[in-house]
């Protein structure tokens, strides 16, 4: 099977969160176009987005009618594009739901599509599905399908996926590369090699030619497996292809397969390439953001911070973009450097984000800074702000690493309590996890035991099994088992991920 976690995320995080990679017709979540927008359209719109994000939208869109204002259904579908693009699905929803049942709007196929993609995001793919089956046969047209192959595929179902595209193709549906796409990049995420193959092998017998995403799932392929020949090759073929000009992002998936394959080389010339593009680029914010992360994993520390310095003389920098730079510099362990960005963000951002105050406490804990990691940690609660599971984590990681078992197993105990359900801690942090469990043991004191491995078992860190285990070891004076053979051994997914998606995750 292919080792494919790490480029299919890079995959899905450039093009879907950059480019907005989407395979689908109306499904597409489009860019944003508030900066347009004027009158009661921006105002609903404001009202509705202000809103509390777990309240309902439906009183807002009731009141608005009640307040005798107007309101059709091109405006409503702008909003719940504008919606869905900033990942507010649920409200999304709610807007499309009212627009047929208050407003009693005809939907089209494509309404229809994008509600089957709202429905499968909020309530998951089986009440898509009967959505889907209840829709009146003349509207199930190729986009409506699409909305549904694109549900099984994001929930991973490959044998509905495979289903579908089939009912597909018998239903007599032009098929182009956008469907072949979706499916194909099933078969990669899911590490299906031969399913893959033969996908792309019937797309040349059907005469269905490339796009720029068929290249760029083709060209992952080959880097998640260090295949650097077939990357040569797909690239030049990409190169090649004169209906396709390459961007930023194509030659930024490129690098990154050099730079797995261990071409370093190649990926910094590609790199370079990359920033070529960016001048005539729509998204020159998630360039400069998102390429300082890959120079600085190649290890150019110069050429990351030549771009900081571009980035910043071109437009303003806001958070994201000191969380990029935060946790590029990170790498180097450039203390220094870091500081002196964090000072400037602290000094000139009102809305505070907890990512890059942790990046320095990461840095701190890493090196043995653990009176400056603290210092931050005051400083955050002097800004009414709580710590998160990943600045008690590096704590924890620091205070064990000096010695200071007690405090890293009162840290480690707040970074589980703060994190979500299914939260893992980074590979080069399990080991926290592991010593408190041992200290405990070690200590007699069964009774902590107990409550720290049911908070681990309460946030579905550890499955029930695992929990029975652990307490059997502890309470056996006598047992030899490795503690962290026993609670690692059944891994919840690649450590592998891509630069950007650690820093879009909120870490």
């Amino acid at each position: 099977m292919m080792k494919h976690s790490h480029f299919s995320s890079l995959f899905n995080t450039l093009y879907s969160r950059l480019s907005h990679f989407s395979l689908f017709y109306s499904t597409a979540a489009p860019k944003s176009h508030r900066k347009s927008w004027r009158g009661s359209l921006d105002s609903l719109y404001r009202r509705i987005s202000r809103n509390d994000p777990k309240a309902s939208a439906l009183p807002i869109l009731d009141r608005w009618v009640q307040e005798g204002r107007a309101v059709d259904k091109d405006a409503l579908v702008t909003i719940i594009k504008e919606l869905r693009y900033h990942k507010d699905y649920r409200q999304a929803l709610e807007v499309s739901m009212w627009m047929s049942d208050k407003r009693y709007v005809e939907l089209l196929h494509a309404d229809i599509a994008i509600r089957l993609d709202l429905i499968a995001k909020v309530h998951g793919t089986e009440q898509a599905e009967n959505y889907f089956n209840n829709t009146p046969e003349k509207l199930k047209v190729l986009e409506v399908y699409c909305a549904l192959l694109n549900c099984y595929v994001h929930a991973k179902q490959l044998e509905k996926a495979e289903a579908t595209m089939q009912k597909m193709k018998d239903l007599g549906f032009y098929m182009t590369s956008l469907s072949y796409n979706v499916l194909l990049n099933l078969y990669y995420k899911t590490g299906h090699k031969e399913k893959f193959n033969s996908l792309m092998s019937e797309m040349e017998e059907n005469g269905i030619r490339y796009d720029k995403f068929t290249y760029g799932i083709k060209l992952s392929a080959a880097a998640a497996v260090s295949d650097l020949e077939g990357i040569d090759k797909i690239l030049a073929e990409w190169q090649s292809d004169p209906r396709i000009l390459l961007n930023w992002a194509d030659y930024a998936i490129a690098a990154n397969g050099y730079t797995k394959s261990g071409a370093a080389d190649k990926a910094l010339a590609m790199l370079k390439r990359s920033e070529e593009q960016i001048p005539s680029s729509k998204r020159q914010r998630g360039a400069y953001e998102y390429l300082m992360t890959q120079y600085a994993v190649l290890g150019k520390k110069d050429d990351t911070l030549r771009l900081w310095k571009c980035y910043k003389e071109q437009m303003k920098v806001y958070n994201k973009g000191y969380v990029c730079i935060m946790t590029s510099l990170s790498k180097f362990d450039d203390i220094e450097s870091a500081e002196k960005i964090f000072e400037e963000w602290e000094s000139e951002h009102a809305m505070y984000d907890l990512r890059i105050p942790n990046t320095l406490i990461g840095a701190y804990t890493r090196n043995g800074f653990l009176d400056k990691a603290e210092a931050i940690m005051s400083r955050i609660s002097l800004k009414d702000q709580k710590p998160n599971h990943t600045t008690w984590n590096y704590l924890a990681k620091g205070y064990l690493d000096q010695g200071q078992i007690d405090k890293a197993l009162e840290s480690a105990t707040k970074a589980v309590s703060a994190a979500p359900p299914g939260w893992m801690p980074k590979q080069g942090h399990k080991d926290v996890v592991v010593t408190c469990l041992e200290y405990l043991r070690n200590k007699a004191d069964l009774e902590g035991a107990e409550e720290y491995i049911k908070l681990l078992g309460d946030k579905n860190i550890f499955p029930v099994n695992v929990q029975e285990r652990l307490l059997s070891h502890i309470k056996n004076e006598n047992s030899t088992a490795v503690v962290g053979e026993m609670v690692w051994d059944c891994p919840k997914g690649d450590e592998e991920t891509s630069e950007l998606a650690e820093v879009e995750s909120g870490q």
